[in-house]
């Protein structure tokens, strides 16, 4: 088939979260022969340089560079239209005439990557659409309003009021939407009855052979240390106060026991505030050009993620790389797995301490726990398993 792709944020390199997705979603439809025409955005100048890439992979490719601070500014035009910010921070008038004139030439259907880019797909209501939100973005927004002061509070708030009124619509419209977890796709069942029939689990994958504790991984670390590892983009807020947080209240009790032990924070783009915690304690790597040394050589490996929807991709690559984790009990509920035997699931302080204490003195444990993930990953996570619920949808509109 000839597939219109339309995804926020270039899918490659798959470096993070959604990246990770969109990219294996793309490969996937490649490698089952389809034609996929790209439509995108560059936030990151880094990312242009991997455009021959992308169209080693796509029969036609779009895309726009977009900066964060003036999409920022432009999108509070959306207060004086009555429509979700994160609507008018992707509009683009040049993107919209490639996807009318793609469509004018001719596709079969169009996908799209995060709601906000089915905008786009809208107007051209005679075409199969199919919808990955991944997560339910309205949520995420109604979320985050209590943990901010105002005027944050009330700009969350409204956005996830708005933001939801076009999810409805988009899912009424749509032949499928897809969410990362079941757990996800009931939330969004609940605030959209309406649509409850066409609302499908697809979960995120891992690629196994990549991420392979067997492969020759050279050791980041110092010979003396004990490293505990946070791996994630740095600049998303989530993951800011994930790190922020064990920083303050986990760390100090932990080195009283192990005195070598040092975090390791990594991901591209730290904020000032996660850089502001370097010190003898905590390093901070920033951009590194392969996580997977860094989970390899691990003592443990920590998702302490007060804020998470779905299943988080971190936390899948480190049990593909047989590390014990222990994470947000909202994360190990996300993921098929035996909490306690395959991962750890923690809610308080007291709790992460007490999981990696217990690991730490008992090194055994440690690995045995490790193991066990990676066998639950290659057992359950492969991307194209995961996938197959999509073909199964194109089949049926060829």
């Amino acid at each position: 088939m000839k597939i219109l792709y339309l995804v926020h944020r270039l899918p490659y390199p798959p470096n993070k979260g959604d990246k990770v997705r969109s990219y294996h979603l793309l490969r996937h439809l490649v490698q089952q022969g389809h034609q996929v025409l790209l439509g995108s955005f560059i936030d990151d100048p880094e990312d242009w340089q991997h455009l021959p890439t992308l169209r080693t992979l796509c029969a036609d490719l779009h895309v726009e560079g977009l900066s964060p601070r003036w999409a920022k500014l432009m999108s509070l035009n959306g207060l004086m239209r009555g429509e979700a910010l994160g609507l008018r921070y992707y509009r683009n008038p040049k993107l919209q005439r490639w996807v009318d004139a793609q469509v004018q030439s001719g596709v079969d259907a169009i996908l799209v990557f995060s709601s906000t880019m089915a905008q786009y797909a809208l107007p051209h209501n005679r075409l199969p659409l199919l919808v990955d939100f991944v997560d339910m973005d309205s949520a995420k927004w109604r979320d985050y309003a209590p943990r901010h002061a105002w005027p944050l509070s009330w700009l969350y708030a409204r956005e996830g009021r708005e933001l939801l009124r076009f999810e409805r619509l988009v899912a009424e419209r749509a032949r499928a939407s897809y969410f990362v977890t079941d757990a996800e796709c009931a939330l969004f069942r609940a605030a959209a009855p309406e649509s409850n029939e066409r609302v499908q689990t697809l979960c995120n994958g891992v690629d196994a052979e990549f991420f392979d504790p067997a492969l020759d991984l050279p050791n980041p670390y110092g010979p003396d240390e004990l490293p505990i590892v946070f791996t994630g983009a740095m600049d998303y807020w989530p993951n800011v106060d994930a790190v922020q947080w064990f920083v303050a209240e986990m760390l100090p009790q932990l080195r009283q026991r192990h005195a070598r032990l040092r975090f390791h924070i990594v991901g591209r783009a730290p904020s000032a505030a996660v850089q502001a915690l370097a010190g003898e304690a905590v390093h901070v790597s920033g951009t590194v050009p392969d996580v997977r040394p860094y989970l390899r050589h691990a003592a443990a490996v920590v998702a302490p993620l007060r804020l998470a929807r779905g299943i988080q991709n971190k936390v899948l690559e480190a049990m593909a790389m047989a590390q014990p984790v222990v994470a947000a009990t909202s994360c190990v509920a996300a993921i098929d797995a035996v909490a306690g035997q395959e991962l750890a699931p923690a809610e308080r302080a007291e709790d992460y301490v007490a999981q990696l204490l217990a690991w730490l003195d008992a090194p055994g444990l440690a690995a045995e726990v490790g193991r066990a993930a990676r066998e639950r990953v290659l057992a359950r996570y492969a991307w194209g398993a995961q996938l197959a619920r999509l073909d199964r949808e194109l089949e049926a509109l060829a």
